[in-house]
């Protein structure tokens, strides 16, 4: 049975950062206490995605902590990422589940219930589901209401986790909703040090009894 804690869900974005700095914030971030790692890269070769993961494998090893590539489950097989995340335009869980077995974590994104249930019944492992609050990432969001996300929290037993725009001082929006988790970017990303930023974000969240 695969064991994974997406409480703290953080995703890289290294949009203006040069590869040593980089790597330096992510390896911060893990050194806060993130519980699972994912890879975004929207921009980079195939091979540049592959080179970059292979770092960032190296060090979420270190702490122990579970790499899902996003998007590509070929960049994923590639580096023997422990997971991918697959939204609406990639290709099916059903389809990943084929390719990577049983022992890989597959995550999807979810925006409604009926789609929601669709990915479950295809083998999502854990959901994500936002936007929440508008991202500044490059990433193309649609706000997602708290109604929708605790709707579909009831709807799955899986883990079900809120994006979008979260930092620690909007979280409390998410109180009472039964999430596993909280997905990070710039938060992390953008903070003067990642791993006080993880800290006092994991604080907050364990304050509203999120996580």
């Amino acid at each position: 049975m695969k064991k994974f804690d997406t409480s703290l869900y953080f995703i890289t974005d290294s949009t203006g950062f040069t590869e040593e700095e980089f790597l330096y914030r992510a390896e911060r971030a893990l050194m806060g206490g993130v519980t699972i790692l994912q890879l975004r890269e929207k921009n980079k070769t195939t091979r540049e995605y592959i080179s970059l993961a292979e770092k960032v494998h190296e060090l979420a090893k270190k702490y122990d902590v579970p790499l899902i590539i996003d998007d590509r489950v070929d960049v994923a097989l590639a580096v023997d990422a422990e997971g991918v995340h697959l939204g609406a335009e990639d290709m099916t869980i059903a389809q990943a589940r084929k390719i990577l077995g049983e022992d890989k974590i597959i995550g999807a994104t979810a925006k409604t219930v009926p789609w929601a249930l669709d990915v479950y019944g295809q083998g999502a492992d854990y959901l994500g589901v936002g936007a929440i609050y508008p991202t500044t990432t490059k990433v193309k969001t649609v706000l997602t209401s708290v109604d929708t996300l605790r709707d579909i929290c009831s709807a799955v037993p899986i883990p079900v986790n809120a994006i979008g725009g979260l930092n620690k001082s909007n979280i409390d929006v998410l109180a009472g909703i039964p999430i596993a988790g909280i997905c990070a970017v710039s938060a992390i990303m953008k903070a003067d040090d990642p791993k006080t930023a993880v800290q006092e974000l994991k604080a907050r969240a364990h304050e509203l009894a999120l996580i």
